[in-house]
């Protein structure tokens, strides 16, 4: 009874010992997967990465694994000829392989939402003063003119749409003239705009949907590089 104790305890130690050298081998792969990811190329200020499955030595070995989740922070995308920051970009990776000498990383399938604050969308509006949330697909957009050398400033509710699959528009509903000629079209010139996207992190934009945090942009694509 003794002996089968002892052989109990070290095989859990043992057991132990696999279990923590495993997660630190993880702990190191995951550090080196953030430190290369360029995204596409893009600049991020920080990156996470999750690799998920146990036990990982076995994925390593074979150089492929099964998920991996990447938590990307200020992330920078082009938006026409203006950069338009990311504020955060979660997305699940699936079929991982590693290619070369560790030192590339390709995804055969990716999912995943990006999140532009309202204070980067009107960065990247150029004209528009101030944005906020305005109810499911819509957002609140101030836009400030001159009239005969008088300030005038409008909040519109607008429509968020993704036009051809590459293109964020927003556009006012409607905009209150107050009798004032020309007006509606000063504000719209202020309020409305559209903005290339193209792809973001390599992934093609399939939805924009405005949330109270932000504008949430659905992406996915497949054999997307990470790095390498």
């Amino acid at each position: 009874m003794r002996a089968l104790r002892i052989l109990l305890v070290a095989a859990f130690v043992l057991g132990g010992i696999l279990v923590g050298s495993d997660r630190l081998a993880a702990a190191w792969a995951e550090s080196e997967v953030a430190g290369r990811a360029s995204l596409a190329g893009g600049r991020t200020e920080s990156v996470e990465v999750d690799i998920k499955g146990f036990p990982f030595l076995t994925q390593a070995a074979d150089k492929r694994f099964g998920e991996v989740r990447v938590v990307a922070r200020g992330a920078h995308t082009q938006a026409g000829e203006k950069s338009l920051r990311i504020d955060e970009i979660t997305f699940d990776l699936r079929d991982v392989t590693v290619t070369g000498d560790w030192s590339g990383y390709r995804a055969g399938e990716a999912n995943g939402t990006a999140l532009i604050s309202y204070a980067d969308l009107v960065a990247a509006s150029e004209r528009a003063t101030a944005m906020e949330y305005g109810g499911p697909g819509k957002v609140k957009v101030t836009g400030s003119v001159e009239v005969l050398g008088r300030k005038v400033t409008r909040t519109v509710t607008s429509s968020v749409t993704l036009v051809d699959g590459d293109t964020l528009k927003v556009r006012a509903d409607e905009v209150p003239g107050g009798g004032i000629p020309f007006l509606e079209e000063m504000v719209r010139e202020r309020t409305d705009f559209e903005r290339p996207i193209g792809r973001v992190a390599g992934m093609r934009v399939a939805k924009v949907e405005p949330r109270p945090e932000g504008l949430a942009v659905t992406v996915n694509g497949r054999d997307v590089a990470i790095a390498g």
